[in-house]
């Protein structure tokens, strides 16, 4: 039995695991929402959850213990900044995990992992504006 495991392997070495979900949850933190198998997408979940509330309390300490993870200084800062402001009032729940289907080459399962209340692209009013209806003359 697996009791009290506390994470997957994700047949990699334990450095190799490290350093690959380190940079997803930069990655994430970055761009707001990464396209990745779900396996993956779960494990990262957990540690980003964590980094955005160390971001939420603050404090020098808190920002050397985010820094462990997260090697951008310019990430890290929008942690301690915009997404301290943006999440204050929300308990936990920061990422969303959507599933996207299998991927054609392995039918691997995959998955959006995304920030919740992120804003909307500069790409989406732009496809509103073709789907309008013509203007009758």
């Amino acid at each position: 039995m697996r009791h009290k495991v506390g994470q997957r392997k994700l047949h990699r070495t334990t450095s190799h695991r490290l350093a690959m979900l380190n940079n997803m949850v930069t990655s994430l933190l970055e761009h707001q929402a990464i396209r990745t198998t779900v396996p993956k997408a779960k494990e990262a979940r957990k540690i980003a959850e964590r980094i955005i509330t160390l971001g939420k309390k603050g404090g020098l300490s808190n920002v050397r213990l985010a820094a462990r993870t997260v090697k951008n200084r310019d990430v890290l800062q929008k942690v301690f900044g915009e997404y301290k402001d943006r999440y204050a009032k929300r308990p936990g729940g920061y990422t969303r995990l959507i599933r996207l289907g299998f991927r054609r080459g392995d039918a691997a399962e995959m998955a959006l992992l995304e920030l919740v209340d992120r804003p909307a692209t500069q790409a989406a009013p732009a496809e509103t504006e073709g789907a309008e209806a013509p203007k009758a003359e």
